[in-house]
């Protein structure tokens, strides 16, 4: 899982250009899959049968995509302007590398020299506009031989274990899941299940609304990562969870409420198996789970997810010891839907 992990967070895939992403996953999982398509929003779609023939009853979804930068301003002096694309916080930019589009220009996030700050402006945040990416060019028409715009900035920043069993690296979010989802579909599985590796899910979930249209499952399962914000100074009750505190198994965020018989399975799962869970401790946050749930009449949807620091920056962190007890419990999940009838659901 490690290395899949790592391997998944070095690509790039800004939302709308998931792309490389997409092709890495499409060539490692089509041997054991029975049918793999790619839709018109980019989504890869791939089903497995299993042991138990159900269909689509069962949908598992992650997206692939992370948050990221598009240029839209090529300056005078060769800089470039750029708006983001997904939540990022601000405060983080400074200073930071990327690569910028598909041939992966470096560059490095500007903003106005310190000395020339005044007291006033020490105590705000830059606006967006005050940034701009260097990408060692003097005028605009050199940068213009390199970029162009719409094109995308990536985070460039390795993959680095640290500490006691952390992972550093871009877009856990959520490559974390994709890997999961992966590892699941290279061993037999208890009952015909199919995946979905969305696309944009860090703009407003809209991948995942036409996957979940296509396929109209019964029960979905999203696997994701989720804010940790378990700081020193933090108060309790706004830790959310902690990494290494096995997987996350939430009731509620800011965008859904679990079903609550799936929500009850994965707790009992988790401690017949004697695997690690942590529930959210604090409302906030969204994935793919608010369009699932939404599609057509109505889907179950549950979703696990894996702790992690420092969301949608070019550095997060999580523990290596969630990721395999998120395998195991996904695993075990499969296996107790593919035992219960429909009916039982409510």
């Amino acid at each position: 899982m490690l290395n899949l992990i790592k391997t998944l967070c070095a690509l790039p895939g800004v939302s709308s250009f998931e792309g490389p992403v997409r092709d890495y996953i499409r060539a490692r999982i089509t041997p054991f899959a029975d049918d793999v398509r790619v839709d018109a929003m980019g989504n890869l779609i791939a089903f497995k049968r299993g042991k138990r023939p159900a269909g689509n009853t069962l949908l598992l979804a992650a997206h692939m995509d992370e948050v990221g930068l598009i240029v839209r301003e090529l300056c005078e002096d060769g800089c470039l302007k750029f708006e983001t694309v997904g939540g990022i916080d601000r405060r983080v930019l400074i200073g930071k590398r990327v690569r910028v589009g598909a041939a992966g220009i470096a560059g490095v996030i500007g903003l106005k020299a310190y000395h020339l700050v005044s007291t006033q402006e020490e105590k705000t945040v830059p606006k967006l506009e005050q940034f701009y990416i260097d990408i060692g060019c003097t005028k605009k028409l050199e940068a213009e031989a390199l970029v162009a715009l719409g094109d995308y900035a990536v985070f460039d920043s390795d993959a680095v274990e640290f500490g006691d069993g952390l992972l550093k690296a871009k877009a856990l979010d959520d490559r974390i899941g994709c890997a999961v989802m992966m590892k699941l579909m290279e061993q037999p599985l208890e009952m015909d299940c199919t995946f979905a590796f969305t696309v944009q899910e860090e703009v407003g979930t809209r991948g995942a609304f036409g996957a979940a249209f296509s396929v109209t499952p019964k029960i979905a399962l999203v696997l994701e990562t989720t804010t940790a914000a378990d700081l020193p100074d933090m108060q309790e009750h706004k830790r959310v969870c902690v990494p290494g505190g096995g997987p996350v198994v939430p009731f509620m965020d800011g965008g859904s409420v679990a079903n609550r018989g799936l929500y009850e399975l994965l707790r009992t799962l988790a401690r017949e198996h004697d695997i690690p869970w942590q529930t959210k401790h604090y409302i906030a946050g969204g994935n793919d789970a608010a369009a699932i749930q939404r599609t057509k009449d109505g889907v179950r949807t549950a979703v696990l997810s894996a702790a992690v620091r420092y969301l949608h920056a070019p550095a997060s962190v999580a523990s290596v010891r969630d990721f395999d007890p998120m395998l195991r419990l996904a695993r075990h999940f499969i296996a107790a839907v593919a035992e219960k009838e429909e009916t039982e659901w409510t």
